[in-house]
């Protein structure tokens, strides 16, 4: 019966997929071909396509295919899988900016028209942009609470950075062991003044690319994200920013259907702040 129902679910997602690919094709881009120019017509069926008609197929297909399952990863504003969760820092916001800050790191600005129109010129350019703004990815029913980014060799297309959720200690050490749902979907924010839970997503970019799934525009990561939070680990370690240092497993892998290709074992790294808020 299991069996029967996994082969149902894969044949639903197989006729979602193939309904995409009509929808585009024989709708979207015929009636736009028969009333703009050609090049006009891609441009429009590829925008209809990548951001409206892709991302909810997908969404749809992921919520067949993951019912009732722990993630592991975060999400993007479009529902799809994002960065992977690996890094957990425990400590107050002000011990979390201290401890990037004497590392070099810079805090991201917060994405807005300004700050988005900042971005777009340094990636074309490749002019600095240390504090350039992150896309929003959720976890806890909300977008992160704050970011910190260190470039590689000075250029806003390669980047280290990593995004943090703050979540109650109470709560956390009630449902971190044993993987409950209700760890990942608590939507409150614990005051910015108390000692919480920072559960971050670290991956480094390497340049532009195209999502797999919806073939949005995006950074372009190193898929291994195993590295990137050794790394982070590793940055925080020889300062003496974190003590404490342990390896837990997250919830339930993702397998599918990643925004990006990801490698990951599926481990958060959590250590405690030592850095005194100045």
């Amino acid at each position: 019966m299991r069996l029967l129902n996994r082969l149902l679910q894969r044949l639903v997602v197989l006729g979602l997929g193939i309904f995409s690919v009509w929808l585009i094709v024989f709708v979207v881009f015929e009636t736009a071909d028969r009333r703009l120019p050609w090049i006009l017509a891609v441009s429009l069926t590829y925008a209809i396509g990548a951001y409206v008609i892709l991302p909810w197929i997908i969404r749809m297909g992921l919520k067949l295919l993951h019912r009732k399952r722990v993630p592991s990863f975060t999400t993007t504003g479009d529902g799809l899988p994002g960065d992977p969760v690996n890094v957990a820092l425990v400590g107050t916001l002000a011990q979390l900016r201290a401890a990037f800050a004497a590392l070099g790191w810079s805090e991201a600005d917060r994405l807005g028209l300004v700050s988005s129109w900042g971005m777009v010129r340094a990636f074309v350019f490749n002019s600095p942009y240390p504090t350039a703004p992150f896309s929003t990815l959720y976890l806890f029913g909300r977008g992160q609470d704050v970011g910190f980014q260190k470039a590689i060799g000075n250029s806003p297309r390669k980047r280290h950075h990593v995004r943090f959720w703050s979540l109650g200690l109470v709560r956390a050490e009630n449902t971190w062991a044993g993987g409950s749902a209700s760890f990942w979907l608590n939507t409150d924010r614990p005051p910015d003044d108390e000692r919480v839970l920072w559960v971050g997503a670290g991956t480094r970019d390497t340049g532009l690319s195209l999502t797999r799934l919806t073939f949005q525009i995006t950074h372009a990561t190193d898929s291994d994200t195993n590295v990137e939070r050794d790394f982070i680990i590793a940055d925080l370690e020889s300062i003496g920013s974190i003590a404490e240092v342990k390896v837990y497993q997250a919830g339930q892998c993702l397998a599918t259907e990643h925004v990006n290709h990801y490698t990951s074992d599926g481990r958060v790294t959590l250590a405690s702040l030592v850095v005194q808020a100045k």
